[in-house]
């Protein structure tokens, strides 16, 4: 820690800072977690994204107050994400950030180990990919699929494997959202303009496009040339998760001035310096706690309409099903039977049109929806380290609860009457089919993601990222410095890692496979011949990572050389 200065007459105090050391790979992206430039000379806008908290109040909790900000902002210094950063100055002129918010980082280093795990039994043929074996011996259908009957877990380590893997797609998304309110106002700082963020959104989800075209010809041989495994349902939410930021931060203000019309003075209201930009005439000049009272109330409202967008964006998979989630129901078609209809809210595999598309873009958006509003809560204010870890805790048992109660009520599920296990079949089996083994109570369906994975999933991540709010940095930056690493290149490793696994995999199937029980993945019709040994299995992962860490590292290196709206950042 610093060591507090004796208060100068000339500046306001400044909260202790805390120094960071400057992390290996730097490089921001689009989606990372700290701005990569802030203008020293920008005004401060009390009303532009998140309320500005009360002078008072900061006063006697020892933080900045709004006026405070803007001197530390002017003077190198400033609050993002859970603790403070310390800027230096880059050779344009503007302040550059020595270290990255990294609980956010890290989370989404974690999850891509996790992903390149998930993906290993896949390449290699291990097991059947998901937590219930197929139905019978075709491979079709499989479990974690609306209102499709399972009757036979899987292996238990795929069974393990699978369940932890399952944070990764929401943890992705929910970072892509938390990702944007970071760029949206780190690039509101350089002077962008609404159009321009716009059409960033625009540009990058055309990117991921092309680049999951390039990798689905390349991964099947040009069988299939829309293989949506994932990126094409981060592009399209990344791009609708920008466009609702951008209308949230322009309908906020709107707001902020209606209520600030209507909004009953109160004593303490005394007339000082106004905050409000762009405020022409004396007439015009309002109070600075009404101004403040008014954007409050302005953002809490959004935060609820977000809210409550993420809730109906998750429950409409539940709506939308043919089944409404429930085994043994005649399905009534919801949606025209289109596929340019159902690739947003359903898998659609379509071998006349060589589609393949697992991760409806529709169906996850609630996920990044839930990070735009973690990231306004986020830059709200300088929280402490202490307020960002307990805040994370408390939202990961909410959402623990709203799992437990989709269980119990038998409600927001897709699997409803679909566990026909051994379990089940026992003559004192409970009525509710969750709660005959652990495994049935955990039973998730995922494609499309129902209420219950989406409790669970957001439970588990925002858990880990409480954990890792609380990893002193200094220590974050080398004991967990390869997460870092692979967190700051999120899709160069994604490409990277699927393009290794296809790459090596034949010499280690040629050399280590053999002909299993179930069968193979992309031939369904014929059994699989893969690599069912834990230590081949365990080994190729971390060949995998280890190849890719130095690559990750010179990538970031590379990246953090270019503009800040450089394609390459991008990756």
């Amino acid at each position: 820690m610093k060591t507090q200065e004796p208060p100068d007459s000339n500046r306001p105090a400044q909260a202790c800072q805390v120094d960071i050391p400057e992390q290996p790979d730097s490089a921001v992206q689009e989606t990372s977690f700290a701005a990569d430039a802030y203008d020293a000379s920008s005004d401060l806008q009390v009303l532009d994204h998140e309320p500005i908290p009360d002078e008072e109040w900061h006063a006697q909790n020892g933080q900045s107050s709004a006026l405070e900000s803007q001197s530390n902002h002017q003077h190198g210094t400033y609050g993002y994400g859970s603790f403070p950063h310390t800027l230096r100055t880059g050779h344009d002129g503007h302040h550059k950030s020595t270290a990255r918010a990294l609980a956010p980082d890290l989370l989404r280093g974690l999850l891509m180990v996790l992903m390149a795990l998930d993906h290993n039994s896949m390449v290699l043929q291990s097991w059947d990919h998901g937590t219930a074996a197929p139905q019978d011996e075709t491979g079709a259908p499989q479990g974690e699929n609306d209102s499709i009957p399972v009757h036979k877990w899987n292996h238990p380590i795929a069974h393990h494997i699978r369940v932890l893997a399952h944070l990764c797609a929401p943890g992705f998304t929910f970072l892509l959202g938390m990702g944007i309110v970071y760029f949206g106002r780190s690039r509101t700082s350089l002077g962008w303009s609404t159009t321009r963020m716009a059409w960033h959104f625009f540009t990058r989800a055309v990117v991921l496009t092309l680049v999951m075209i390039v990798m689905s010809l390349g991964i099947t041989l040009g069988d299939t040339w829309f293989l949506n495994i994932v990126l094409f349902a981060l592009a399209v939410d990344y791009l609708l998760s920008g466009l609702i930021w951008l209308v949230t931060a322009k309908t906020e203000k709107m707001l902020a001035f209606i209520i600030l019309k209507v909004l009953p003075e109160k004593k303490e209201d005394d007339a000082t310096e106004p905050l409000l930009a762009n405020r022409r005439g004396v007439e015009d000049i309002a109070p600075d706690r009404a101004i403040i009272r008014a954007a409050d109330i302005s953002w809490h409202i959004h935060n609820v309409v977000l809210s409550t967008l993420a809730v109906v964006t998750i429950w409409w998979n539940i709506w939308l099903s043919p089944t409404n989630g429930h085994c043994g129901v005649e399905p009534v078609q919801k949606l025209p039977d289109t596929i340019l209809a159902r690739i947003w809210f359903y898998r659609v595999f379509d071998t006349d049109w060589r589609i393949i598309s697992v991760f409806p873009p529709l169906a996850w958006i609630s996920f990044a929806i839930l990070g735009l509003v973690a990231g306004r809560i986020i830059l709200a204010r300088s929280w402490s380290t202490k307020a960002i870890a307990v805040g994370n805790l408390l939202a990961g048992i909410v959402f623990t609860i709203v799992f437990v109660g989709t269980r119990f009520l038998n409600a927001g599920n897709l699997s409803e009457g679909c566990l026909h296990m051994p379990e089940h079949e026992r003559p004192d089996a409970p009525d509710n089919q969750y709660l005959a083994s652990w495994r049935s109570f955990i039973y998730l369906i995922k494609y499309p993601p129902d209420v219950a994975f989406w409790a669970f999933t957001m439970a588990g991540n925002l858990f880990l990222f409480a954990f890792f709010s609380v990893i002193p940095p200094r220590l974050a930056t080398i004991i967990f410095e390869p997460l870092l690493v692979f967190g700051t290149s999120a899709l160069f490793f994604f490409v990277g890692h699927l393009t290794l696994q296809f790459a090596l995999v034949k010499p280690v199937r040629h050399w280590f496979g053999h002909v299993l029980a179930h069968p193979d993945p992309w031939n369904p019709d014929q059994p699989a011949v893969g690599v069912d040994n834990l230590w081949i299995f365990f080994g190729f992962w971390l060949l995998v990572l280890a190849i890719l860490y130095p690559l990750c590292k010179w990538y970031g290196a590379f990246k953090r050389r270019r503009g800040s709206d450089s394609i390459f950042r991008f990756f």
